[in-house]
């Protein structure tokens, strides 16, 4: 029969110790990053030794054997899965999109102030109710033209608010695009970080090394640019990876090649954040659209307002928001504003025709601007929240797979501290086996 190291027995147990070892250190490096954002759960891959194999006359029948050697740490596997990756990053871009666009469609919705004794609604009210009081009182030499003066020219003001405002708002959109994708941005930031961790990997990986924690770091970066708009990633061979982001044709970044990152190439559909704010601030999108709307509003009353005044109240080229005014020689002198067209004392046709204006075109273009604004935004509440459930659902889908739960972990340690336990035991025994041997053998009375 082929001979058998005495110590053979003794390695195996040692590398039972070793791997049951090295899974309690997988299970406590797993509890230490329970609350690590983007950690992701760490498996210790055990697989049998390979057999010392036995010559002729290891089996009572004369054959050889493969003896098992023990137990071996063929791997740490991080617990992820790629499908889901994907399903969550382009879930993120959608959900990323329509948080910023219900966000920035409801700062516009804010700067209207309606319903609300400061909107423009209510300041068109008071206009009507001055020229009806004028009408009411056409001999009165200044208090009723005064009134109808001050109250113009509030409504003027709040119109040329109005569309500061939203304008600010497409200002403040664009400046955030031109922030996020220009020199030192988010996405620079981001594909850098990307590119210093690809070199990391690259050199861990071709050395035969499992880089699991710098993995991680490198899928938090992804995720992170897959909110500011569409990502693909394409593994290489070396363990880095390909980035293509916007959905343009040239890869942000191939490998850690992003040296000379100067900005983006034109995205006319980048998704995400940046998708929603460019096109927010663009001058077909829905911000552009509001004040293309109170631009017609400004137009129809100048033109009504002066029509049935027979003359100049606002002034004629005035026809924007940003132009629209109140004819400055009446501002100067409100006592000029004509109640009636006659001359005769007491006549109103003039401010009787222009007080009939109430609830006309104008008041429907301005009303029709603000069911526009609020239907946007309700459609934007509704398509972000259901984005948002869908985006949680992933999350949790993704966390199931590869968060850490305490629970199991600690199941584990018990599960390792056994096997653990068991071949020290062994190792034990065998060690009392050999002191026999060694240290007892031709003993009289043995």
């Amino acid at each position: 029969m082929s001979s058998i190291s005495t110590f053979f027995g003794l390695n195996i147990a040692l590398k039972g110790l070793q791997a049951q070892q090295a899974a309690l250190d997988t299970t406590a490096h797993n509890v230490a990053n329970q609350n690590t954002a983007g950690y992701t759960r760490q498996e210790t891959s055990l697989v049998a030794s390979r057999g010392m194999q036995i010559g002729a006359g290891a089996l009572a029948n004369g054959a050889g054997a493969v003896l098992g050697s023990g137990v071996d740490v063929q791997s740490y596997v991080r617990a992820r899965d790629a499908f889901t990756d994907l399903q969550w990053r382009v879930q993120s871009t959608a959900a990323s999109y329509s948080d910023t666009a219900e966000e920035t469609l409801s700062s516009a919705q804010v700067t209207l102030q309606e319903p609300g004794d400061n909107g423009i609604a209510s300041q068109l009210g008071n206009f009507w109710n001055a020229w009806h009081a004028l009408a009411n009182s056409p001999e009165s030499t200044s208090s009723a033209r005064n009134s109808l003066v001050i109250t113009a020219q509030a409504l003027v003001d709040s119109v040329k608010a109005l569309d500061t405002n939203v304008k600010a708002v497409q200002d403040n959109a664009a400046a955030e695009y031109a922030s996020l994708t220009g020199a030192n941005g988010d996405v620079q930031t981001l594909a850098t970080q990307i590119a210093k961790l690809n070199a990391q990997i690259s050199r861990e990986t071709i050395a035969g090394r499992q880089p699991n924690d710098l993995l991680d770091a490198r899928d938090k970066a992804v995720d992170g640019l897959s909110a500011l708009g569409q990502v693909s990633t394409t593994p290489l061979p070396n363990g880095a990876i390909q980035v293509g982001f916007g959905g343009v044709g040239t890869p942000l970044l191939v490998d850690d090649a992003t040296t000379d990152f100067t900005g983006l190439p034109s995205m006319t559909a980048p998704g995400g954040k940046l998708g929603a704010l460019k096109e927010l601030a663009s001058t077909t999108g829905a911000l552009a659209g509001y004040r293309t709307q109170l631009n017609g509003f400004v137009s129809s009353l100048v033109g009504t307002v002066n029509t049935a005044y027979s003359g100049t109240f606002f002034t004629a080229s005035g026809t924007t928001a940003q132009t629209f005014a109140v004819d400055p020689a009446i501002v100067a002198n409100p006592t000029t504003v004509t109640a009636n067209s006659s001359g005769t004392q007491g006549g109103n046709n003039l401010a009787t025709a222009v007080a009939a204006l109430r609830s006309g075109v104008a008041d429907k273009l301005y009303s029709n601007t603000v069911l526009a604004i609020g239907a946007d935004v309700r459609q934007a509440t509704r398509t972000n929240a259901a984005a948002q459930a869908v985006l949680t659902t992933l999350s949790d889908k993704r966390d199931s797979v590869s968060g850490v739960s305490l629970d199991e972990e600690v199941t584990n340690m018990l599960r390792f501290q056994r096997g653990y336990q068991a071949s020290a035991r062994v190792m034990s025994t065998l060690d009392s086996m050999l002191d026999t041997l060694i240290n007892s053998t031709g003993r009289v009375g043995l």
